[in-house]
C-alpha cells in the first residue's frame, strides 16, 4: 500500500511541474519572448497543452470572468497539492 502511495505522490509532484512548465511557455509565447512556430515550443505547447487543458478548462467553467487573468492554473495546483496532502496523511 505504500509503494501505492508513494506511486500517486510521484505522479501529482510530475503533473505539478508540468503545469508550471506548462503556464511559463504559454506565457512566454503570449509575451512573444518564444516564436510559436518553432518545431520544439509547438511540440512541447501541444503535448503539455493536452495533459492539462482538460482539466483547467474544467475548472475555467466555474470561474468568473476576471478580464484577461486566468487563475484556473492557481485553482489547479491547490486542488492537487490538496489531493495530495490527502494522500500523505493516509500514509501515516
Amino acid at each position: 500500500m505504500t509503494a501505492l502511495i508513494i506511486l500517486i505522490d510521484q505522479i501529482i509532484s510530475l503533473y505539478v511541474y508540468t503545469l508550471f512548465a506548462y503556464v511559463i511557455i504559454s506565457w512566454l509565447v503570449a509575451l512573444r519572448i518564444v516564436n510559436p512556430w518553432q518545431p520544439f515550443v509547438r511540440m512541447a505547447t501541444n503535448f503539455l497543452g493536452r495533459i492539462h487543458e482538460p482539466l483547467l478548462s474544467r475548472v475555467r467553467r466555474f470561474m468568473p470572468d476576471l478580464g484577461g487573468i486566468d487563475i484556473s492554473p492557481v485553482i489547479l495546483l491547490l486542488a492537487a497539492e490538496f489531493f495530495r496532502n490527502i494522500i500523505n496523511g493516509l500514509a501515516g
